[in-house]
């Protein structure tokens, strides 16, 4: 015949006991109640989970069968029922019918080796541990007294387990044991598992402790060095903190910025002002307001304009002005810098830099120059990490936090002149800063949050095509030719003559040159194909004739036969130095 099995929560009962059981759970109740009426024993099973059960697995295949002395029915359902246990039990073919669970048992004998020298020296040692845990909470003194010296074998073994709160898989385990003495060593090996784990808790409980005391009393001395600082007038830390976290509140920065900003404005100011960790967060969080997160030019694309601009500033050079203009005419329609990145390659002198700067100029936006000569370390483009000393964000944040805007042209100038060492490859990280489709996220590593650079119109300069493959994929190559004789008279009447009476003192009305005298000027003491030299010559014209007459600028008409009597003395010093140069080489 099956038995009625009553599902329990976190209790494991040995036979011979007289156990108090209160049930609320309708199925627990009518598995009392059924068993009642039909004069039947019931089964106390431990059940696996803490919900409510309802299949054969959720509960142990093990349990304690026993007799229903008593079931007192409370007002609100629930059950008060005293249960006497009288064998431990298997049990096999549980079922569940209208929630009352059954099964098959068999009984498990329990050797009684209570009486053995070893036995009883067993649990002379438990209750020895258990004496020694009596100081904690978990166990109380007063009960321990009554265990050692009144309770019988299978009332030690379960006080044991229930005030020492073995879990109910450990006490499920014990109640399988078929004799006393090996109920008691695992029992005993449960309790010293219980010390070492105690042992455990109390060293982090210490450790918790002291770094808590330790904080407590750094805080203390914080706030009192605070309260100095305020009678002196000097509380300035904490007029800091508010005033960052103030400014991240209400910056405009994204949110996985803003967040990165907040964590480490709280570590800041968690640690003591003087510390040099905490200055060196507090310029971290300078640097990232500082950035130019949502600060754009405004400025309409006026194409007429923009034409007269480059007219005005370069002469010639027809066909890179129409890319140019075609360039600013799609970022008129489109509102970004589509298309691909510009790069003028000449020789030097012809215009490229200017050229550039007459293009941000243009368009109405910041503009800043990065020189590339040299440059062998990937971190000057994706910064340093904030664990180095003396780490800094990139050229490119920094360029953008000097302008003060998110879309500037930045010129990469002598793109051609990049190195490469052990330190790094700086082209790789410029191949992502290039590329439209990356640079949207581009990531500094000091900063160590994205940045979108696709406002950005950036602009390479080389002297030549000495670049790789790759980079050279990633720009639209614009050749700019030498100037030819006419073109570099027309560029010095245009500019040139201006710029060095600007730089020199010099009245440009007082300055009078026929074509003749520029075309003497230049085959004669220039040999380039830009005008930089050219620009260099006329400014030293303007520098000896000054001297001849005593600082002033005297009308003067500036004929070949002048140019030859003023440089003279200097195309001679020229060509003696490099006599010279090559005679001590």
């Amino acid at each position: 015949m099956k038995e009625y099995i009553l599902p329990v929560r976190d209790l494991v009962v040995h036979p011979g006991l007289t156990v108090p059981i209160f049930v609320d759970s309708p199925l627990a109740v009518s598995c009392i109640k059924t068993a009642t009426s039909k004069q039947q024993k019931i089964v106390l099973c431990p059940q696996k989970n803490w919900g409510t059960p309802s299949k054969a697995t959720d509960l142990y295949p093990i349990g304690t069968l026993g007799n229903i002395a008593q079931v007192l029915n409370m007002p609100d359902g629930a059950i008060h029922a005293i249960i006497k246990t009288t064998d431990v039990v298997e049990l096999s073919d549980i079922s569940c019918t209208n929630n009352i669970f059954t099964g098959d048992i068999k009984p498990l004998p329990i050797l009684d080796d209570s009486t053995f020298e070893q036995t009883i020296a067993l649990r002379d040692k438990v209750a020895d541990t258990m004496e020694s845990l009596s100081s904690h909470h978990k166990f109380q003194t007063e009960k321990l007294q009554a265990i050692i010296k009144n309770y019988p074998m299978p009332a030690f073994v379960d006080s044991v387990m229930q005030m020492s709160h073995f879990d109910t898989e450990a006490a499920v385990n014990v109640l399988k044991i078929n004799n006393w003495r090996e109920k008691l060593i695992a029992i005993l090996e449960q309790l010293t598992l219980i010390i070492e784990t105690e042992k455990i808790e109390d060293n982090i409980s210490l450790r918790v402790r002291d770094q808590m005391e330790k904080g407590q009393k750094q805080a203390i001395l914080q706030e009192k060095m605070k309260a100095i600082q305020r009678e002196m007038g000097e509380d300035g830390e904490e007029s800091d903190v508010l005033s960052l976290r103030s400014k991240i509140e209400k910056s405009a920065m994204p949110k996985e910025a803003k967040e990165k900003a907040m964590s480490e404005l709280r570590r800041m100011r968690a640690m003591s002002p003087m510390s040099q960790e905490g200055g060196l967060l507090k310029t971290y969080l300078e640097e990232l307001l500082a950035m130019p997160w949502n600060k754009a030019d405004k400025t309409p694309i006026d194409l007429t304009k923009a034409k007269e601009i480059l007219d005005s500033e370069h002469s010639g050079m027809l066909p890179v002005k129409e890319r140019i203009l075609e360039h600013i005419a799609v970022m008129k329609k489109t509102g970004k810098n589509r298309g691909s990145i510009l790069c003028f390659v000449g020789a030097p002198g012809v215009g490229k830099t200017s050229l550039c700067k007459s293009i941000a100029t243009a368009l109405g936006r910041k503009y800043c120059r990065i020189s590339l000569g040299g440059i062998s370390d990937e971190s000057h483009f994706r910064g340093h990490r904030k664990t180095y000393i003396g780490a800094q964000c990139g050229r490119i944040m920094d360029a953008l936090k000097r302008c003060k805007t998110n879309n500037p042209v930045i010129v990469l100038d002598e793109i051609d002149k990049m190195g490469k060492d052990w330190r790094g490859d700086p082209e790789s990280a410029l191949l992502e800063i290039l590329d439209p489709e990356q640079n949207k996220s581009f990531r500094d590593h000091y900063l160590e949050v994205d940045f979108d650079l696709s406002n950005v119109l950036f602009i390479a300069t080389a002297n030549s095509l000495n670049m790789s493959s790759a980079l050279k994929d990633r720009m639209e190559i614009i050749e700019i030719p030498g100037y030819n004789e006419e073109d570099k008279v027309k560029i010095t009447r245009e500019h040139l003559i201006k710029r060095a009476a600007e730089d020199n003192g010099w009245a440009v009305d007082k300055i009078t040159i026929s074509d003749d005298s520029i075309k003497h000027l230049i085959r004669e003491y220039t040999s380039e194909q830009g005008v930089r030299e050219l620009q260099r010559e006329i400014s030293t014209l303007l520098r000896r004739k000054l001297l001849k007459d005593n600082g002033e600028d005297v009308k003067t008409d500036f004929t070949e036969e002048l140019i030859d009597d003023l440089l003279s003395v200097h195309k001679n010093a020229n060509i003696s130095s490099k006599i010279g140069f090559g005679a001590h080489a």
